[in-house]
Parts: C-alpha cells; sequence; structure tokens
C-alpha cells in the first residue's frame, strides 16, 4: 500500500486508487481488504491468501553515499517490506529487489546485497530474485525499493476490525530513525561526522544508518502463540498516526511512551523542529504496535515479544474517540496532523 508522507501525497495517492481500482480482469477481484492497509491480500482459493507489499529505503540512500557506506540499506529494505506484510497476519515468504544506479559499481553492489541477506535471514525470507537499472539519465546515485510477498490463512487475516476500546496497545522499540523522516533528520543534522555527546560516542552519520529493526519472528511468534492479536500497526512516516490505517472504528490514547532515542531529541533541538511535527514524522522511539485483548494474556503477550525485542511494554489503549490518536499532550487525525489536545 502506498503511504504518503508529504504535503500533497494524500491526494495524489487518491488520484492513482481511484483509478487502479478501476482496473477490469473480467473476472471477480482476488483483493479481500480495501486500499490503505499495509498489505492487501489476495485470495488464492477458498482457504490461503497471498500478501503484497511494496516499499523502499527513500532518502536514508543520500546518508549511505555520503558516507560509502552501503551494508546496512538492504537490511532497511527488507525491514520496510516484511514488516507491513505482517501487519495483515501473514507470514512473509519472499522478497524481490530493485535497484537502480547510476553506474553499476561491483564493491557498492556487493555492499548492498550484503544487507539484503542479513535482512532476509533475520526475517526469515527468499530473495529468489531480482533487477539491476542503470538509469544515469534517471538516477544520481542509488536507489533500493523492494515487493514482499506472504501467506496467510483467510480466516486468520488481521485487519483491526477486531479492536474494541479498552484493548491494550503494546509497543516495540525502534533502533533509531529506521527508514522515515531522514529529509528533515539530515536537514537538523547536516554534519554527518559530528559526534554530539547525546549519542553515546557515534557520529550523527552512523545514528541515521542504524537499520530498521525487522520485527516478523516476535509478531509470528505471538500470532501463534493463542494471544488474541487484534490489530498489527508498522509505526513508519506519520508516526502513531498509522495506528489509523487498521480497519478498526476506535480511537487509541498513549499514555507510556517507550523510550525515546537522544537522536530524536538531538533533531528537534537543532532542526527548531515542533512538538506536533516529530509526532508526525517520526516513529520516537516505537516502531511496531501490538494491539491485544485486555486480559490476563497481555503479560503474556508482552513477555513473548520482550525475548526478541527488549522494552517491548504496554503503551496505552484504544478508546472509543473514532480517528483520533492522543498522545504527549496532542490530538490527531490521519491526514490532518497533530495539534495540542
Amino acid at each position: 500500500m502506498v503511504e504518503p508522507t508529504h504535503p500533497g501525497a494524500d491526494a495524489g495517492v487518491a488520484a492513482l486508487v481511484d483509478v487502479l481500482r478501476r482496473i477490469d480482469t473480467g473476472r471477480p477481484s482476488r483483493a479481500v481488504m480495501g486500499s490503505g492497509h499495509y498489505a492487501n491480500v489476495l485470495r488464492l482459493d477458498e482457504r490461503r491468501g497471498l500478501a503484497l507489499s511494496t516499499d523502499g529505503v527513500g532518502t536514508k540512500l543520500i546518508v549511505a553515499e555520503e558516507l560509502g557506506r552501503f551494508d546496512t540499506v538492504g537490511i532497511d529494505c527488507v525491514a520496510m517490506n516484511v514488516n507491513d506484510v505482517v501487519c495483515v497476519g501473514a507470514e512473509p515468504i519472499a522478497l524481490l529487489d530493485y535497484i537502480a544506479v547510476e553506474e553499476a559499481d561491483p564493491a557498492v553492489l556487493r555492499a548492498v546485497a550484503e544487507g539484503l541477506r542479513r535482512g532476509a535471514e533475520d526475517a526469515g525470507v527468499e530473495i529468489p530474485g531480482g533487477e539491476l537499472a542503470v538509469v544515469p539519465e534517471l538516477v544520481n546515485g542509488l536507489d533500493l525499493v523492494g515487493a514482499c510477498v506472504g501467506t496467510v490463512e483467510l480466516s486468520e487475516i488481521v485487519t483491526g476490525s477486531a479492536i474494541q476500546p479498552g484493548d491494550a496497545l503494546i509497543g516495540l522499540p525502534a533502533s533509531g530513525v529506521h527508514s522515515n523522516g531522514l529529509t528533515l533528520a539530515r536537514r537538523a543534522l547536516p554534519d554527518l561526522s559530528e559526534r554530539p555527546p547525546g549519542l553515546g560516542g557515534a557520529s550523527v552519520g552512523e545514528t541515521l544508518l542504524e537499520p530498521t529493526v525487522i520485527y516478523v519472528r516476535a509478531v509470528m511468534a505471538l500470532l501463534r502463540s493463542g494471544v488474541e492479536v487484534r490489530g498489527l500497526a508498522h509505526i513508519t512516516g506519520d508516526g502513531l498516526l498509522n495506528l489509523l490505517r487498521l480497519e478498526a472504528e476506535v480511537g487509541y490514547r498513549v499514555t507510556a511512551p517507550l523510550a525515546r532515542p537522544p537522536v530524536f531529541d538531538l533533531i528537534a533541538s537543532r532542526g527548531d523542529v515542533s512538538h506536533a511535527e516529530m509526532h508526525e514524522v517520526f516513529n520516537l522511539g516505537c516502531g511496531f504496535v501490538c494491539v491485544v485483548a485486555p486480559t490476563a494474556a497481555t503479560g503474556e503477550a508482552v513477555a513473548l515479544l520482550s525475548e526478541l525485542h527488549p522494552g517491548a511494554a504496554v503503551i496505552g489503549e484504544a478508546t472509543d474517540r473514532v480517528g483520533v490518536v492522543e498522545v504527549a499532550g496532542l490530538t490527531g487525525h490521519r491526514g490532518a496532523g497533530f495539534s495540542a489536545a
């Protein structure tokens, strides 16, 4: 699914979807879900579905190019795709990569491939093919995009429609900026070689290149545990407003946010970025949210997720304020951003 993260993008996506939804194949559509979720599912037969999603690494590649370091961006490419596919309850099984370059540098491509390999192994997916395009007329440097497929029982698709007010939100920690908001981060922190005291000895560039966390193994373990999972959200551009992509007639209140990595405070202060904009652009330390029924199993779910992602914790609950996200004194609506509550 397309995720708008820039002014005017919502209208652009609407224009695309308006045309594409009118595709006539001469047979009933296989799509099980509507547009706007993290992934869609195509019905293969009466029992099985194929989940599909595509995403890229974005302007994080500019940081990689400036540092001459490409061994981690492949992890980001895998993560941005598999983390979306698992949001519908599907098990990611394969990813195809598309690499567009100005020139085919074997050393750079080998480094990109190393990241793809590490990400694929972490997610438990294969990369059975891909495409390398040498297009100097279009690309100044390198672009990296992936498309992921997964499988899911149609009866076990997680859309969010089962979420009810009072359900618990479990947040999984992010490693840092991940792969969204890099344009704003680079503008606030232009000197990639700087080593500000708050970053624990790491340079700005090293911090921004920290790979996106892959949550697949933990989420799949949760889905197989017997805990009632009602919603799954990958927190990317738009921050916690991503919760509103779930098919749920509820709102969300975050009362105990996860720890905020120091890089975000540095971006806010150096870039003079408002409290609201920080929440609209960045994950601010929470890279994924699992919505579960508020039962004794909530503690079991936190413990299970913490095995792979230490620091996972209940961060809030679903509310009856439909379409509203409340966090840190802000109230947010999808497409309208956050404002003071």
